[in-house]
């Protein structure tokens, strides 16, 4: 689960978690140094290390103390942990890691789509490519809705297991699109997606799959020009 990023909360857990996920912080934990650290309250430590703990990253025990969990611990699925390891490794690492994902998942849930979608399906996918189109000039903007069509095709493919990797492409997708659409609309971007959408529309499996494929394609062009 994300956590709200402002206040004074907010910064320690995004400090310390991207800390932990990049090597900085092992071991145990001293609570009171950190709030010397952050010059925070003991209240304010102990909520962010609880946070930290839902997500896998710390623990707390008798005689122990807090301490930092190894890394199979973490709970990678979570989308903060995503991002911070995303960070950590760098784009290069990021884009080669999320463009596989996207190459399994999203070509199956394209055609999932297309076998199972409802009308509210094809009415918010169709709402999110309009929202893409009136926000080209906006690089946040247009990610936010680049991002929305991609989780709503999950969704559509009403397969609650598939629609849980939404969370994966979704944390991945704002660190890439923030990168790629930062360069202005490209040639295609619009196409791509009304293709993929047009195939679902229809009922349309195979091409809806082939579609979903050109579209990655042409995402790995976007990235090999970055």
């Amino acid at each position: 689960m994300s956590y709200p990023r402002r206040g004074v909360h907010g910064e320690v857990v995004e400090d310390l978690g991207r800390r932990i996920v990049a090597g900085a912080e092992s071991g145990p934990l001293d609570p009171v140094g950190l709030g010397q650290r952050y010059q925070v309250s003991q209240t304010v430590v102990r909520e962010a290390l609880k946070t930290l703990a839902a997500k896998g990253l710390v623990d707390a025990r008798p005689k122990r103390g807090t301490f930092v969990r190894p890394r199979g611990d973490w709970s990678l699925l979570d989308p903060d942990v995503l991002r911070w390891r995303f960070a950590e490794r760098g784009e290069a690492d990021m884009l080669r890691d999320l463009a596989e994902v996207r190459a399994a998942v999203e070509p199956a849930g394209a055609r999932l789509a297309a076998e199972r979608r409802t009308p509210e399906d094809l009415d918010a996918l169709e709402s999110a490519l309009e929202r893409m189109a009136a926000t080209a000039a906006d690089p946040e903007e247009h990610t936010e809705a680049d991002i929305a069509f991609h989780r709503l095709l999950l969704v559509a493919s009403h397969n609650e297991l598939l629609e849980c990797l939404e969370v994966v492409i979704a944390s991945a997708l704002y660190a890439r699109d923030r990168l790629v659409h930062a360069r202005g609309e490209r040639p295609g971007f619009a196409a791509t997606h009304r293709a993929v959408l047009d195939a679902v529309r229809r009922g349309a499996p195979d091409a809806a799959e082939t579609a979903m494929r050109d579209l990655l394609t042409q995402a790995g062009r976007d990235e090999a020009a970055l």
